[in-house]
């Protein structure tokens, strides 16, 4: 098994992190959550929540990452094998989360020609969830497969391939480095033209007039803190495997600190692109912002298609705003697969180009049930449950191993010996209890809110199939996996990177 690779510079670094921690919901969820919490005061909680939990984890999982240069089945089998099933579960959860993410980026590709001639029409409503998607009447009615979406997710799975098959620094790197400044590129030009618009102003108004009774209520911090988690990639094995590529002398504080800022940024230029156009949607069609605005798929696919209908140069708009969809979902989603295939190297010592191969071509196998009528059904649930369930309780475990179990004096000695600010005691208070305290609260609120309501009206047959049972199969595989023999090199010594 050859040397672990490292990345090339340390901007490389830094622009696959931030591609990874940007993604479809920084563009899509953020601007909601804001709007819905308080508005510019809803920047209070969340500035505090990126303080006390966004960075401090993020130093965390790149200081272990680096010190240890493993991914997070091999990080936790270091630390005791008897950890080691937490890994596998945090990588399961990436997994499945790469499956159905994908397809995603498949509709926004279809998208990116659908807005040449505006294929969506004066109904886009009608058009995504009728013609485009084929929308069964259940998640158990598949109703055949859609084939431009399947062409596109095969299409999207082939470009993250090339990237991760391709290695650290000759792939993900390049492809970050192309990726992440041609985002931020588009954003700007296309706020630049938005914000010009007439009622953009009234949009950007809604979203940051502050509201500050809001800041007084409990939900408001925790939907701030939920965003914080959600939108950065931690807790689920991608920063640990993404640091676990660091030089051995690389600033990790820094590094994570600029992690968090640049990716909270960019949710602040999305949330400007998004209700100015929300503004100017609202004058055109005499409705308020708030009958308009929205997150999720309808914002994106419905909403904002409506939208460019009335604009100038409609066409050129559109492109841009869906080719800013597709390049934050393929900067994350390369990452995703990053961490999985990383692990399974490290576990059985197989080459890259196989792992990557057979990790794609499984991934593949399993995005084609989202390619049906039934897809965004399916989606629906599974995405709910593997970020309400699976992904927090990955997460709070790493944590309480990582703070209460582990040394953290260790990792803070380490991680200040490298980097040109030092973090103190606060750090370890904020993940041995402020973080703690979020994600178990954040658990708890999810699991009483599914056990008392159920999901989104859907069959509890459904949801026990496509939900409830993630978690526990998820289990089930992470200590299989923990059982299957592994390379002499897993726990003892440096892992290949190849």
């Amino acid at each position: 098994m050859s040397k672990r690779e490292q990345w090339g510079s340390r901007a490389g670094f830094i622009l696959a992190a931030v591609g990874s921690a940007i993604g479809l919901g920084n563009i899509w969820r953020f601007p909601y959550v804001a709007y819905d919490n308080g508005g510019g005061a809803f920047l209070i909680p969340y500035i505090f929540a990126l303080l006390t939990a966004g960075i401090p984890f993020m130093i965390l999982e790149f200081g272990v990452g680096q010190k240890y240069r493993s991914s997070a089945p091999r990080l936790f089998a270091r630390l005791n094998p008897k950890w080691e099933w937490v890994g596998w579960l945090q990588v399961m959860v990436a997994a499945i989360i790469a499956t159905y993410y994908i397809a995603v980026i498949g509709w926004t590709l279809n998208y990116v020609t659908f807005s040449l001639d505006l294929s969506w029409g004066d109904d886009p409503k009608g058009f995504f969830f009728g013609e485009f998607l084929g929308l069964t009447s259940s998640p158990l009615e598949f109703g055949g497969i859609r084939w431009p979406i399947f062409v596109s997710c095969l299409a999207a799975w082939g470009i993250t391939w090339l990237a991760c098959v391709s290695g650290i620094k000759k792939g993900i790197e390049r492809a970050n480095k192309v990726l992440i400044p041609a985002l931020f590129l588009l954003v700007l030009l296309l706020i630049v033209r938005v914000v010009t618009l007439d009622g953009a102003l009234d949009g950007l108004n809604y979203l940051f007039k502050p509201d500050f009774s809001k800041v007084l209520d409990y939900k408001v911090w925790a939907a701030a803190y939920g965003q914080i988690f959600y939108s950065l990639s931690v807790g689920f094995s991608i920063m640990v495997a993404y640091s676990s590529y660091l030089p051995p002398d690389e600033d990790v504080n820094n590094n994570a600190a600029m992690t968090v800022f640049i990716n909270c940024g960019f949710s602040l230029l999305s949330g400007v692109l998004i209700f100015s156009v929300l503004g100017n949607m609202a004058l055109e069609t005499g409705a308020s912002i708030k009958d308009v605005a929205g997150a999720g798929v309808g914002l994106a696919f419905v909403t904002i298609p409506k939208a460019i209908n009335s604009l100038p140069a409609p066409e050129l708009i559109g492109t841009l705003f869906f080719l800013c969809l597709a390049m934050a979902g393929v900067s994350s989603h390369i990452s995703i697969v990053e961490a999985c295939v990383s692990s399974l190297i490290d576990k059985f010592g197989w080459r890259r180009r196989d792992t990557v191969s057979f990790f794609c071509l499984g991934g593949f196998a399993v995005t084609v049930v989202f390619t049906t009528g039934a897809g965004l059904f399916i989606l629906d649930i599974v995405d709910h449950f593997v970020n309400s369930q699976a992904l927090l309780f990955g997460a709070i475990i790493e944590i309480i191993l990582l703070s209460w179990v582990l040394n953290l004096e260790d990792i803070r000695t380490h991680v200040n010996s490298l980097s040109d600010f030092s973090v103190n005691n606060l750090w370890k208070k904020c993940l041995k209890y402020v973080t703690v305290a979020v994600l178990g609260y954040s658990i708890l609120s999810n699991l009483h809110g599914d056990l008392v309501n159920g999901y989104g009206g859907y069959p509890v047959r459904d949801l026990m199939l496509l939900g409830w049972s993630l978690l526990p199969v998820s289990l089930v595989i992470a200590f299989w996996l923990k059982n299957q023999p592994a390379t002499e090199r897993f726990i003892n010594k440096p892992a290949g990177g190849n």
